[in-house]
C-alpha cells in the first residue's frame, strides 16, 4: 500500500489532483481535454481553507497583521480565543443591541446584548444574519464618478473636491435617508446644512408610520405589552415587524407564561387581513379587510368611549372592548394602519381607558420611526420640476422601495447633481453621478437612541475591508471639516462621558443612559381630533363588496426595504406563516382559489394602481376572504448575486394620498398560462388529532386542574388510567457527571425564526437555494414546525364513521388557530440512529448528547430513515465549494465569505450526514474554562446559539445533573403539568422537553372551528 509522506507530495499525484479538479473547478466547456495536474498549487490551497487566510491578510490591516504564530501579536487577540465587542445593529428599520464575537480579527457571529434594557439579550432574525453582509462581494469597493454609462474609481481627495465644487453652486440640497437614530450624525448633518443653508433632510420609511406620528404630536409612544392585561391589535404585527419588534416580544411573553403560583396571563384579540406572526400567537383573531379597519376602529371607540357610529358589527369586538373596559390601566389597543384617522381613535381610546403612562409611555417615545410621508412626496415633485439643485442618497433606495419610485427615478435625471452614499450601486445609487459608499456598520462608530433617554453606541470591529468612507464623514469632509468621524462622535459624547473611564465604560457596555436627539420636527400635516377622524372614516370612499382587496405587508427576514435582500441567510429562512422561503407570493384564501379553480403555484398577473406584477398564488389559511396579501422587498434587481430577481416588487400598489401612503389598493387578478413552484419547508399544515407531537389546552382547563391539561400514553389498569411500564430495546444510560437537556416553553415560543439564523451562524450550516429546497433538501439543523387548526375533529369521525370528516382533518380551518414548535435532534437516550449507523459515525456520549462523528461517516443515511423527528440532514452536494451554489450562496463561500466561517465548527463536505449538536464546541469551551478554575460550569454560562438568541427566552438549556440548574427547576415544577416529549410513545427517552401551549380562549386548539 502506498503512504504519502505529507500534503506536499500527496498533492502532487495525478490520482488526487483528477480527484480535486473534477470536485471543486469550475466546468468548462472543454474542460475534459484539461489536464488536471497543471492545476496550481495556490488553486489547492485556497480549495483547502487557505483563501481564508489569504482574505484576511489582504483585507485587515488591525487587528490581524500576520499569519499565526504573531511575531508581535496584536494585544488583545490570543489565537482560538473569541473577543467580544458591544456595538447597536439598526439599518433604519430594525435596532438591536448586539455584542460581536470576533476571532482573528474577523467577526464571525452577532449575539444579543443583554445590558441593554430595550433588547434584553434578545436579537431579531434580521440582526443574527447580518454579519454576512460584511463580507458581501457586492458592494461597492471603492469611490466612483459616473462617465457615460458606467462608474470609474476615483480617489478619495479628488472625489471630494469635485463634490464640494459642484455642491457649491447647487442650489437647494436635499439629503434623503430613512430613519436616522444616531445624535451624532444628525448633528453631522446639521453642519453640513450650516455650510450649505439651502439644505433640508428629509427622512422616510419603507413601512411609513406617518398615520402614527401625526396622532401623537410627532412621536410614536412607548409600548409596554408586558404591563397589559388585555391586548387589542388592529393589523400591527408587534411580534415580528411593528417598530420594535424584539423590545416587544419580550415584554408580550413576559405576561404570557404561566406556572401553578401564577395563573393568570394576559388576552390578545388581533383584527387583522393576512395571517401574520401576531395573528398567528393571538387568542382570539378576526379577519378583516383593510377597507373595514377604520370601521372596525370606529366601534371599537364607540363600545369603549361613545360618541360615534359604525357600520361593523362583530361578537368578538364587543367582547374585546368589555374586556378593555374591565381592565382599565392595564390594557393597550395599537393599530399597524397608516391612517392618520385610525391612529386617532386608537389614542383616544388609550387615553380614555388610562392606559397613558401604564402601557402607553408619552414620555418615552420611540424614535425608530421619523418618516413623513408628507415631506417626502414633495420632495418627490419638486425633484421633478427642477426646484432641486443636489439630492443626496444616505443609505436610501426609494427607486425601488418607494411606492412613487417611478417619479423618484424620472426626477434624479432632471437634478444637476445626485450623490449616492449606499453601500452599492443599487437601483437608486446606479442612476447617480457620484458613488461615496458608506462602510459596513461592522466596520463603523456611531451612536444610537432608539427610545428617549436609552442610548446605545457601535464601534468598529474589523478594518475596512474596502475603500470606503463613513457617510458621516463624507458629510463632514464635503462641509469643510476634516476631522475623523470618532473625534467627533467623542465629541458628542462629552457632556455624557467627561472623562476617558467613563467613555471607556459606555464603550465597553455598548449602551448608556441619556439623551442627545434634538427635538422632533413638526408634522408637515396636523393632527385630527377624534369628532374629525369620525367624520372622515365614515366619509371615506366604500370598496365594492366584490373587489379584491390587496395588503401589503413585511416580512420578518427580508424587510420592507430589501436592504437585506441579498443575504442568503435570510432569503433561505422560512416565514413563519407560509413556511416559503426565496420570494414572494399572492397569499390567497382557500374560497377564491376554489371559486377561481386555482391550484397553489398557479401563477397569476396582480393589477392595481396602473402597475402591474406576474406572482405565483399561495393559499393561505387565515387570509381574509375577498382579499389578497403580497410580501414588499422582494424584486431586486442590483443587489447582488442572491438577490437579483428573487420575486417581484410590490411597493408601486401602494397609494401616496393626501393623508399618506396607504398600503392597501384594489386589484385585478388575471390567471396566466405558467406555474412557478413555492419552495416551501412545510408542506403539511395540521396534526390530523395527533396530540403526542405538540399539545396544547386552555387557561379556564389549567386553572381548573393544571395537572390534566397535557395528555400522556395511558392504558387501562383494573385501578383506572395508568402510565404504561414501557419496555425498551436499549439499555438506559447512567450519567455521572452532566447530563445536558432542552427545556422549550411553547407558550413563550411565537416563531419568530431567530434561533434558526442563530443556529445557521454558529454551525456553518450551508445555504441551498431555492431548487434544493423544493427537492426537500434545506440543511437547517433547527425548523420551527407550524401547525393550523383543521376543519373537523377525530370525535367528527368516530361519531359518524365518515371517511371524509377524517381526510377533511388535513385541511386548515378558514381562520385556523396556530401553533409553533421548535424542532431540533432531540438527542435521544434510546436514539434510533444509532442502533443503524453501520460506521458508529453516530454515537451516545456520556453527557446525554447524540454525537456525530464526520469523518466517519459514509452516507448511507440509515440513521435519517430512522429518525422520528427527521431532523438529519444529508450533504448532497459540497455546498461549501461547488461553483453551481456560487449564485445561491451569494457571497457565503467566495474567499471573502469564508471569513464568517466558525473555526470551531467543521465545515461538512458532500455525502456527510449532519445535525443540532446542542452546541457542544460551546460546551467543551464552557467545561474548559471551569476546569481551568478548578470548579464546576455554573448554569447558565454554557447555552446554545438557539437559546441565546431566542427574544422570548422559550428555550432553555442546561446540566439536568444540577439540580439547581434552571432547567433542573423548570421540570421539576412543570413535572405532571405542561411537561411533556414529542412523540413520547415510541419511547426514545429525548432530551428535549416541551412544556404545553396555554391559550387565553375558550375554544380547544383542535376542537371545531369557531365562527368569528
Amino acid at each position: 500500500m502506498k503512504y504519502w509522506k505529507g500534503i506536499e507530495e500527496l498533492e502532487s499525484t495525478p490520482e488526487f489532483m483528477q480527484s480535486a479538479f473534477a470536485e471543486f473547478m469550475p466546468v468548462k466547456e472543454s474542460h475534459e481535454s484539461k489536464d488536471a495536474t497543471s492545476a496550481p498549487r495556490r488553486d489547492f490551497l485556497k480549495l483547502m481553507g487557505f483563501g481564508v487566510a489569504a482574505a484576511t491578510l489582504a483585507s485587515c490591516e488591525t487587528p490581524v497583521r500576520k499569519a499565526i504564530p504573531y511575531l508581535n501579536k496584536p494585544e488583545e487577540i490570543d489565537p482560538t480565543i473569541s473577543n467580544f465587542y458591544a456595538s447597536t445593529y439598526f439599518t433604519g428599520a430594525d435596532y438591536n443591541a448586539v455584542l460581536v464575537k470576533s476571532r482573528e480579527g474577523r467577526p464571525i457571529k452577532l449575539e444579543g446584548n443583554p445590558e441593554s434594557p430595550i433588547t434584553q439579550g434578545g436579537l431579531s432574525a434580521r440582526a443574527q444574519a447580518a454579519v454576512l453582509s460584511l463580507y458581501d462581494g457586492g458592494r461597492l469597493q471603492h469611490f466612483a464618478i459616473k462617465k457615460g454609462s458606467t462608474h470609474e474609481k476615483a480617489e478619495f481627495a479628488a472625489f471630494d473636491s469635485e463634490v464640494r465644487g459642484k455642491l457649491a453652486g447647487a442650489g437647494r440640497i436635499a439629503i434623503v435617508s430613512p430613519t436616522i437614530i444616531s445624535p451624532s450624525t444628525k448633528r453631522a448633518i446639521a453642519e453640513f446644512a450650516s455650510r450649505y443653508p439651502n439644505t433640508t433632510h428629509v427622512m422616510y420609511d419603507t413601512q411609513s408610520v406617518t398615520g402614527l406620528l401625526q396622532a401623537n404630536n410627532g412621536v410614536v409612544p412607548g409600548y409596554d405589552f408586558g404591563r397589559a392585561n388585555v391586548i387589542v391589535s388592529l393589523g400591527a404585527d408587534f411580534l415580528g415587524t411593528w417598530i420594535s419588534p424584539v423590545e416587544y416580544a419580550r415584554q408580550y411573553v413576559r405576561n404570557r407564561k404561566v406556572r401553578n403560583d401564577k395563573r393568570s396571563m394576559s388576552r390578545h384579540y388581533q383584527f387583522e387581513t393576512a395571517m401574520t406572526l401576531t395573528g398567528s400567537n393571538a387568542d382570539i383573531r378576526v379577519p378583516v379587510k383593510p377597507s373595514e379597519m377604520g370601521a372596525v376602529a370606529l366601534a371599537l371607540y364607540n363600545a369603549v368611549v361613545g360618541g360615534g357610529e359604525s357600520s361593523y358589527s362583530n361578537a368578538k369586538l364587543t367582547q374585546a372592548a368589555n374586556d378593555l373596559k374591565a381592565s382599565r390601566g392595564t390594557g393597550l389597543v395599537v393599530s399597524g394602519s397608516n391612517d392618520p384617522a385610525v391612529q386617532t381613535l386608537v389614542a383616544a381610546i388609550n387615553q380614555a381607558l388610562g392606559n397613558v403612562g401604564t402601557t402607553v409611555d408619552l414620555n418615552a417615545p420611540s424614535y425608530v420611526r421619523q418618516g413623513d410621508d408628507a415631506r417626502m412626496t414633495a420632495l418627490v415633485n419638486d425633484m421633478n420640476n427642477g426646484s432641486v439643485g443636489a439630492v443626496i442618497f444616505y443609505n436610501a433606495n426609494p427607486v425601488f422601495n418607494h411606492p412613487l419610485g417611478a417619479k423618484v427615478k424620472s426626477g434624479i435625471a432632471k437634478v444637476p447633481v445626485t450623490i449616492s452614499l449606499n453601500d452599492r450601486l443599487d437601483e437608486t445609487g446606479i442612476l447617480c453621478q457620484y458613488a461615496a459608499p458608506d462602510s459596513h456598520w461592522l466596520e463603523s462608530w456611531n451612536d444610537f437612541e432608539p427610545k428617549r433617554g436609552f442610548l446605545s453606541l457601535s464601534q468598529p470591529v474589523i478594518t475596512p475591508l474596502f475603500q470606503t468612507r463613513q457617510a458621516q464623514e463624507s458629510l463632514l469632509h464635503w462641509a469643510g471639516n476634516n476631522t475623523t468621524y470618532y473625534k467627533y462622535l467623542r465629541a458628542t459624547w462629552r457632556a455624557l462621558t467627561p472623562n476617558d473611564a467613563a467613555w471607556d465604560k459606555v464603550v465597553h457596555d455598548g449602551v448608556a443612559t441619556g439623551t442627545a436627539l434634538p427635538a422632533a420636527p413638526a408634522m408637515m400635516t396636523a393632527a385630527l381630533s377624534p369628532a374629525a377622524a369620525i367624520s372622515q372614516i365614515n366619509s371615506a370612499p366604500k370598496a365594492n363588496g366584490n373587489a379584491v382587496e390587496l395588503a401589503l405587508y413585511e416580512k420578518v427576514g427580508i424587510g420592507a426595504g430589501g436592504c437585506e435582500a441579498n443575504n442568503p441567510f435570510l432569503q433561505e429562512l422560512p416565514d413563519p406563516v407560509s413556511k416559503a422561503t426565496w420570494g414572494n407570493y399572492v397569499a390567497i384564501p382557500r374560497a377564491m382559489a376554489v371559486a377561481n379553480k386555482w391550484e397553489q403555484n398557479d401563477v397569476v398577473k396582480v393589477t392595481g394602481n396602473g402597475y402591474s406584477i406576474e406572482l405565483p398564488v399561495l393559499i393561505q389559511p387565515g387570509q381574509t376572504n375577498g382579499t389578497v396579501s403580497i410580501a414588499l422587498g422582494y424584486g431586486r434587481t442590483l443587489a447582488g448575486k442572491a438577490g437579483d430577481q428573487v420575486g417581484a416588487n410590490a411597493a408601486p400598489f401602494a397609494m401616496a394620498t393626501a393623508n399618506g401612503i396607504m398600503y392597501n389598493n384594489v386589484v385585478t387578478l388575471t390567471k396566466t398560462d405558467a406555474t412557478s413552484p413555492i419552495a416551501q419547508t412545510q408542506t403539511h399544515h395540521t396534526l390530523m388529532d395527533r396530540k403526542p407531537v405538540v399539545q396544547e389546552n386552555s387557561l379556564a382547563a389549567y386553572i381548573k386542574n393544571p395537572k390534566e391539561v397535557t395528555e400522556y400514553e395511558k392504558i387501562a389498569t383494573p385501578d383506572g388510567l395508568e402510565k404504561p411500564n414501557k419496555v425498551s430495546l436499549w439499555q438506559d444510560y447512567q450519567y455521572n457527571n452532566h447530563h445536558w437537556g432542552m427545556a422549550v416553553d411553547l407558550n413563550s415560543c411565537i416563531g419568530c425564526g431567530s434561533c434558526v439564523i442563530g443556529c445557521q451562524t454558529e454551525n456553518n450550516i450551508a445555504v441551498v437555494g431555492k431548487q434544493q429546497v423544493i427537492n426537500r433538501r434545506e440543511m437547517h439543523w433547527m425548523r420551527i414546525d407550524r401547525y393550523y387548526s383543521s376543519k373537523a375533529h377525530k370525535t367528527d369521525f368516530e361519531e359518524k364513521g365518515k371517511v371524509s370528516t377524517y381526510a377533511a382533518m388535513e385541511d386548515p380551518s378558514e381562520n385556523p388557530q396556530v401553533i409553533f414548535q421548535p424542532m431540533m435532534c432531540q438527542q435521544c437516550n434510546h436514539a434510533p440512529c444509532e442502533t443503524v449507523c453501520p460506521v458508529l459515525a453516530t454515537t451516545h456520549s456520556s453527557e446525554g448528547i447524540n454525537q456525530m462523528t464526520y469523518n466517519r461517516c459514509i452516507g448511507t443515511r440509515y440513521c435519517a430513515n430512522n429518525c422520528p423527528y427527521k431532523v438529519r440532514r444529508f450533504n448532497w452536494f459540497s455546498y461549501y465549494s461547488n461553483e453551481k451554489f456560487e449564485t445561491v450562496n451569494g457571497h457565503m463561500f467566495t474567499d471573502l465569505g469564508r471569513m464568517v466561517l466558525n473555526p470551531d465548527v467543521t465545515v461538512r463536505a458532500r455525502g456527510v450526514m449532519e445535525k443540532c449538536t446542542f452546541c457542544v464546541q460551546r460546551i467543551q469551551l464552557g467545561k474548559l474554562e471551569a476546569k481551568k478554575q478548578k470548579r464546576r460550569p455554573v448554569d447558565g454560562e454554557i447555552v446554545t446559539a438557539c437559546a441565546q438568541s431566542c427574544p422570548t427566552e422559550a428555550i432553555v438549556f442546561g446540566d439536568m445533573r444540577d439540580p439547581n440548574s434552571r432547567i433542573s427547576q423548570l421540570l421539576r415544577r412543570e413535572d405532571g403539568e405542561r411537561a411533556f416529549h414529542a412523540l413520547d410513545s415510541i419511547n426514545v427517552q429525548p432530551n428535549v422537553t416541551y412544556l404545553t401551549k396555554i391559550r387565553n380562549a375558550e375554544s380547544e386548539f383542535f376542537g371545531k372551528e369557531e365562527n368569528a
